[in-house]
């Protein structure tokens, strides 16, 4: 393992050809938590074969009565699939993926392993791999419940390179010829298609050298090599978890322990087929004119100002620009976030974050309520903000919709 860097190659495991179908890839378990309907029609297209479905618990079930059946049968059938011999083992492997998404964008990935020694998600880490959101705490544990006593982990977990010259992922798009291909999948319920192909050793040497390089490049005594895009709960788990199995495992090696990584897609800031969007912020049950008059105060707001920080509120029917003269973030989304949540807390009412604008302008009508269009975050701004302010408030930005979010493929062994 090159020590430089905190990711690595992986003992894969895929599905054998004869079980590598259609129901075997599906979407990460914290999508469509509002829509049980598809996660119904996802168990229908899964039906007997095997499926990742069967090694994960979408969130829509985790707050039913049977959660503790739920995991146990999880857990039961990853021993099962291994014992009946469902999955091949790619010794020391990297994975050159390529999704098409729902819009028909290519999106290039490389799946490994990242070391959760070099993995810190609290704000103000400096750690090699940082979380670019805040990390809520209670939503760890139940998601430790399923890893503990897990034999297999599938990630969901996608980690940014802030790669401009396009150094480590791209260049494997033309050795494909060479590379032996894994699979060829389309991916259930309009996500698009995937492929994959092994990594030969010596690209994966060109490919840790060139991390290393962008971690030496910044010039920062403690660089920002990897930046968490989804899945940031996950990999705050698998952190969670393997501290817990240190503190009961004194003494064991733990360079070498299975517990001490976890598996990920690696994917550059800067493709294509990444786009950034902004998501607002709807608030209700509130004294509207108080809101204003201290946000107002506390942000040093303007009508139609030239500031470099602006955001629109919609209230009785209205939009008005306000510029923010007194920024307390990198980000327009930080200063308004930071001042909603100290205000919510002592003046109550109630916050939601909304996708689309005229789904805020439409709630907005409502009595007491107020909504706020954010602007757009440039990828640009993801690595220096959260060098500067640490990780950002919660819900800053969404990287594509749900149809496009990471489909599980790869596993790896975890017990030890």
């Amino acid at each position: 393992m090159n020590s430089k860097t905190a990711f690595s190659a992986a003992d894969i495991l895929l599905p054998k050809q004869e079980h590598m179908t259609a129901a075997w890839p599906v979407v990460a378990c914290d999508q469509y938590t509002g829509e049980p309907a598809y996660w119904a029609e996802t168990d229908r297209i899964a039906g007997d074969k095997p499926s990742a479905l069967r090694l994960i618990l979408p969130e829509v079930y985790l707050e039913d009565a049977d959660v503790t059946e739920r995991i146990a049968k999880i857990q039961q059938t990853m021993r099962n699939y291994l014992a009946d011999g469902i999955f091949a083992e790619y010794k020391n492997a990297m994975v050159y993926l390529e999704r098409i998404q729902s819009d028909g964008k290519l999106r290039a990935g490389l799946i490994g392993k990242i070391d959760l020694e070099q993995y810190d998600y609290s704000k103000g880490s400096v750690s090699p791999v940082r979380a670019t959101e805040a990390t809520v705490p209670e939503r760890i544990p139940p998601r430790v419940r399923i890893r503990r006593g897990a034999a297999l982990e599938l990630p969901h977990i996608m980690i940014l390179l802030d790669d401009t010259k396009k150094t480590v992922i791209e260049p494997l798009e033309a050795k494909k010829a060479d590379m032996e291909q894994l699979y060829d999948l389309p991916l259930m319920q309009g996500g698009g298609s995937a492929k994959g192909w092994l990594v030969p050793a010596a690209e994966q040497a060109r490919i840790l050298d060139a991390l290393t390089a962008l971690g030496t490049e910044s010039g920062e005594a403690n660089p920002l090599v990897y930046a968490m895009g989804d899945g940031n709960h996950s990999l705050a788990t698998a952190k969670a978890y393997y501290e817990e199995w240190k503190a009961a495992n004194p003494g064991a090696d733990t360079e070498n322990a299975p517990q001490r990584y976890a598996l990920v897609e690696l994917v550059n800031l800067h493709s294509p087929a990444l786009e950034f969007e902004a998501i607002h912020r709807i608030l209700n049950q509130i004294d509207t004119g108080k809101l204003m008059a201290d946000m107002t105060a506390a942000l040093d707001l303007h009508k139609d100002s030239d500031a470099a920080q602006q955001f629109t509120v919609i209230l009785n029917g209205t939009k008005t620009v306000y510029g923010i003269g007194a920024p307390t973030s990198n980000l327009t989304v930080g200063s308004v976030q930071s001042f909603l949540d100290a205000w919510l807390k002592e003046n109550g009412g109630k916050i939601d974050y909304i996708h689309g604008a005229d789904v805020v302008e439409n709630l907005a009508k409502e009595q007491n309520s107020l909504g706020i269009l954010l602007p757009d975050m440039q990828k640009s701004e993801l690595f220096p903000t959260v060098i500067k302010d640490g990780a950002l408030p919660r819900k800053t930005f969404s990287m594509g919709h749900a149809a496009d979010k990471r489909y599980y493929m790869e596993c790896r062994k975890i017990e030890g």
